[in-house]
């Protein structure tokens, strides 16, 4: 994602890279969805409270209940039916 960044993305970030505003533009909004998802890590299983506060980390929206059903709309990552474990998904080829 890192070479994609220009100002469509950047725009949206502070100067410590945290997301402050969600894209009303939804080819923009997955963009910083996958910037979002990039600061997961592969191949580990998160519990609801670790992506929270990795989302509250890098986003001073403070709303990261819809940032969390984005990244899983976006298919970012996946949630199990009992919403107790999260993992990042390997992006499409």
């Amino acid at each position: 994602m890192e070479n994609k960044m220009d100002g469509r993305v950047t725009r949206f970030l502070d100067q410590q890279g945290r997301i402050k505003q969600i894209p009303a533009k939804m080819k923009i909004r997955r963009m910083i969805y996958e910037y979002l998802a990039g600061k997961f890590a592969e191949n580990r299983i998160y519990d609801e409270q670790e992506v929270n506060e990795i989302i509250s980390g890098w986003s001073t929206t403070n709303d990261y209940f819809t940032i969390r059903r984005g990244l899983i709309e976006s298919g970012l990552l996946s949630r199990n039916p009992s919403g107790s474990e999260y993992r990042k998904l390997k992006p499409e080829a």
